[in-house]
């Protein structure tokens, strides 16, 4: 109970707090779901507009806490907190106004103006974020801020590079910097460096008050390399503070599951072999020009196609006779395999993929990257082999649980990126 203690003491009990003590006392605010509810008890008791607006503010009610604001005496703190406030309704006008204001009544115009690139970066302007930023070029030498802004902005202009270098400066300037280290870890982990990821999530939430995000960023991390009870004691320990949390509520469920999931590595293995001959490129073989020619305009680029593939397709095509069709079956024979093998494999009973009524062929075509998974969520993908939506939803929730390290928190993204689509998985009749 400290951190709510202290945010109600600096927001009820004294002057208005400054715009520093401000952010930290935001993150009290929301140590636990316990002073988050005591904090807006208090708000709807009180008189005081300016403290109940800040107190709707920390407790993500920024709708409430603007309307409250209004009502306040003018301050730096009140226009401060409509800026935030009116950033989060999306309103981005009013809040640049806000954080200008802020500045009339003596706010730090480097901190407003940072607070002014956020929003431009949020509302997707892109060029004034970064004209609003060269304003301050002077402070690149002594503000971690400016160089986390700045690498907020270079990732949102998709120069991935350049803003992990800027995330790594902040740091180097003030290494207690939590939205620099967490934007840090958050990279590493997306481009596949697990160990720099875990290393600067485990730094993270060593500060105080635990930063949330973090602890379960760390825990997909630890189950992924098979370090279940590290990744169960991150969970718990947002539980014990946030017992309602739904995502970590889930990930709970799923990390018990994989710590008794049986996995076959003999079948796994003999699962890789049998994928690495179906990748194999028709390329690689020697083929007539006539049959290369046929097979790439029917699209038929590996030897994992020609399986999915009969006779009679080949034969249906125009200039591809018996010949290429000998010299076809004759490469597949010395695989051991043979035309139309993965359709006759098919489970009895197996149904064809949906058949999605009214949905737009384009939209159908696209590729899964566009639904911006996670990182456990585009791994699974890959090992199934899932290329495209039409792909994707012609799984089954069952068939997608049964890939390794997918669990229900990862079943729930894809459904939820999936139904912005229009489109959601194929379901068993």
């Amino acid at each position: 109970m400290a951190p709510f203690i202290q945010a109600e003491a600096e927001l009820f009990e004294k002057e208005a707090p400054s715009p520093e003590v401000m952010k930290k006392l935001w993150l009290a605010a929301n140590s636990s779901e316990r002073s988050r509810m005591a904090l807006l008890e208090k708000a709807r008791s009180s008189e005081n507009p300016l403290a109940c607006g800040l107190a709707y503010l920390f407790c993500g009610q920024a709708s409430q806490a603007a309307e409250t604001l209004a009502k306040a005496p003018d301050s730096v703190q009140k226009y401060l907190g409509l800026g935030y406030a009116y950033r989060q309704m999306k309103q981005y006008d009013k809040a640049i106004e806000s954080f200008d204001k802020a500045v009339q009544y003596n706010a730090d115009p480097m901190m407003a103006g940072m607070e002014k690139a956020a929003t431009y970066r949020t509302a997707g302007e892109l060029e004034k974020a970064a004209q609003t930023l060269s304003e301050f070029g002077s402070m690149e030498t002594v503000s971690a801020e400016y160089h986390f802004q700045t690498g907020k902005l270079m990732d949102a202009m998709g120069e991935y590079e350049k803003a992990m270098q800027n995330y790594q400066t902040a740091l180097e300037l003030d290494p207690a910097h939590g939205e620099a280290r967490f934007a840090l870890a958050f990279a590493c982990d997306l481009r596949g460096d697990e160990e720099a990821a875990i290393r600067h999530y485990q730094e993270l939430v060593q500060q105080q008050p635990t930063h949330v995000n973090a602890l379960l960023n760390l825990a997909v991390l630890y189950e992924d390399i098979g370090e279940y009870e590290q990744a169960l004691e991150c969970v718990e320990t947002v539980l014990r503070s946030h017992p309602n949390h739904p995502k970590a509520r889930l990930f709970q469920k799923d990390i018990a599951s994989s710590k008794v999931m049986v996995y076959d590595e003999e079948r796994e293995k003999r699962k890789d072999r049998q994928s690495k001959i179906l990748e194999i490129p028709i390329s690689d073989f020697e083929l007539s020009v006539r049959s290369r020619n046929c097979l790439k305009k029917m699209n038929i680029d590996t030897l994992g196609d020609l399986l999915r593939t009969t006779e009679a397709d080949l034969l249906s095509y125009k200039n591809f006779g018996e010949t290429s069709l000998t010299e076809i079956k004759r490469i597949l024979e010395s695989k051991g395999l043979r035309l139309g093998m993965a359709l006759e494999e098919k489970p009895a009973g197996t149904p064809e993929p949906p058949e999605i009524s009214g949905a737009n062929p384009e939209v159908l075509s696209k590729s899964v990257d566009e639904l911006e998974l996670s990182v456990r969520g585009r791994q699974a993908m890959a090992r199934l082999g899932v290329k495209t939506l039409l792909d994707l939803i012609g799984k089954t929730e069952a068939e997608l649980l049964g890939c390794k390290n997918f669990g229900i928190t990862s079943l729930n993204e894809v459904k939820e990126k999936l139904a912005k689509f229009g489109l959601s998985l194929r379901k068993l009749e």
